[in-house]
């Protein structure tokens, strides 16, 4: 149980650790921050595959493993169903309708924000769920989520700020987006310990969610500037970290 504690509070204390460090990098260059982000992305990667992906499979056989494979596609289309349902929450700015009318850049800050907020939920859900299985496949997992987070909370907070957004409110968003991965971690330890035999099934739906959102997300973003090049290579840096840090732990 303090496992499932110490993982949730990390996740979100390293949200918010980043969230802090954006309130002194607001002007971060492109290059560095596609860099950033690259690197996230392949510590992403190797924790949806590493620590969630291949212990599913490991712990079915034959036919059943077709079970994970839906899990991991089910992880996807949950995300992706998310996006279309989810409204613009255009009110938590504070910004009067005029300068949100006219502030075409807020309306882009505010839909990556949201992408964010969208996955902290199902992190958090990865983190509990991988909990349930082998302790060194669990921290993997959360490791990796919350090396990500750091930089992920800068991405969070300096945008809001350029767009106009409060300080004050600035923070109360990013506070609350870190909150989400409390409750996840949470949901998914409760789901996992009670539905034991759904457990590679839910594995796999944790890991197609990470999956989806670095495909769909992080890695967009890191080729939209030019630097491209850059962000590759930071990706296979930290899909390699992961990975070593992984055999080192378990």
């Amino acid at each position: 149980m303090s496992n499932v504690w110490i993982s949730a509070v990390g996740l979100c204390g390293s949200s918010i650790l980043g969230s802090l460090l954006g309130f002194f990098i607001k002007n971060l260059p492109h290059r560095w921050n596609d860099t950033i982000l690259g690197f996230c992305a392949g510590v992403m990667l190797a924790a949806s595959t590493v620590g969630l992906i291949l212990p599913a499979f490991e712990q079915v056989g034959g036919i059943d493993a077709l079970w994970v494979v839906l899990g991991v596609i089910g992880g996807g289309l949950f995300l992706n169903v998310l996006d279309w349902l989810t409204p613009h929450l255009h009110t938590i700015t504070g910004l009067d309708v005029e300068q949100h009318r006219n502030n075409h850049s807020l309306n882009r800050v505010l839909l990556f924000v949201m992408a964010i907020a969208l996955h902290k939920l199902p992190e958090g859900l990865a983190a509990g769920v991988s909990m349930n299985g082998d302790v060194s496949e669990g921290w993997t997992v959360s490791i990796g989520l919350a090396l990500q987070n750091v930089p992920e909370g800068m991405v969070i907070i300096v945008p809001l700020l350029l767009a106009g957004v409060s300080r004050w409110r600035t923070f109360v968003i990013s506070l609350v987006i870190g909150l989400l991965e409390i409750v996840g971690v949470w949901l998914g330890y409760g789901i996992g310990a009670v539905l034991i035999w759904l457990l590679p099934v839910l594995l796999g739906f944790a890991g197609g969610a990470m999956l989806y959102v670095t495909s769909d997300e992080m890695i967009p973003e890191t080729h939209a500037h030019g630097y491209q090049k850059q962000a590759t290579y930071a990706l296979l840096l930290g899909f390699l970290t992961l990975v070593v840090l992984e055999r080192i732990v378990g």
